[in-house]
């Protein structure tokens, strides 16, 4: 059987998984054994072709407890706090294997964690990250916020094209593997933009962050929002979300 994503005839069906408020360091072990397993079943069936390609996909919800988490390009330098401090102040660090810098993870976020086998959808990293930023604008746009992108810079953001005013709502970092995917997306609903304070935000320094709360000036609904966040990836990768 072919695994190429022009012949499939159905669409992928992506388990939807949220997990709401957990440890970044349980969150991580569960991707990488999904991620691990989506592997393995491309590298058996490569091994006996004969026996059908099982698909399996994922997308995880989830929020964390504050912590740091620095990818394989980051820099130290761009932790501003000392681990006593982070230790004084409940915020936990972690070095990790997905591209970009450093970002925070908090309550009031949906950090999102796509396991796609992207050979049943397209095998494109470029086209992979611009849909990922595309379902953040148009659940933003369903909320009157105008978002969009700034040039050479991965995420979701507003004003872009003003250096004084550019601030981000939603950073990307992902990690690709035989076209397996993890790692994702951090968008900004209702976190406290203070602990963005203790870092530079994705390495980058001259820009802000901001959030959903902050751009409309109420709190919202974290359900509300992921349905819809959902219902849009859904949409631009062409697949159905399932739960089991």
């Amino acid at each position: 059987m072919s695994e190429t994503a022009t012949e499939i005839k159905i669409k992928p069906l992506v388990n939807f998984i949220d997990l709401g408020m957990i440890d970044y360091q349980a969150a991580w072990d569960l991707q990488e054994k999904l991620f691990s397993e989506v592997i393995q079943r491309k590298i058996d069936h490569r091994t006996n072709p004969d026996h059908e390609l099982l698909q399996k996909h994922y997308l995880i919800f989830c929020e964390h407890p504050h912590v740091y988490t620095l990818g394989k390009s980051g820099s130290m330098k761009h932790l501003l706090i000392n681990e006593v401090t982070m230790k004084e102040k409940g915020i936990s660090f972690f070095k990790i294997n997905r591209g970009g810098d450093i970002t925070y993870h908090g309550p009031g976020q949906i950090v999102g964690y796509p396991i796609l086998d992207l050979d049943f959808f397209f095998t494109d990293i470029g086209k992979y990250l611009r849909l990922m930023e595309e379902s953040v604008i148009l659940t933003l746009k369903e909320y009157g916020i105008t978002a969009g992108r700034s040039a050479g810079e991965t995420g979701v953001w507003l004003d872009s094209q003003s250096p004084s005013r550019a601030r981000k709502i939603c950073a990307i970092g992902v990690r690709c593997s035989r076209w397996v995917t993890m790692h994702g997306f951090a968008f900004n609903v209702n976190a406290d933009l203070k602990y963005f304070n203790f870092i530079v935000p994705c390495g980058i320094g001259n820009k802000g962050v901001t959030s959903m709360q902050k751009e409309l000036g109420r709190e919202l609904d974290m359900n509300e929002v992921k349905g819809r966040l959902s219902h849009h990836f859904a949409e631009l990768y062409n697949c159905d979300l399932i739960t089991e």
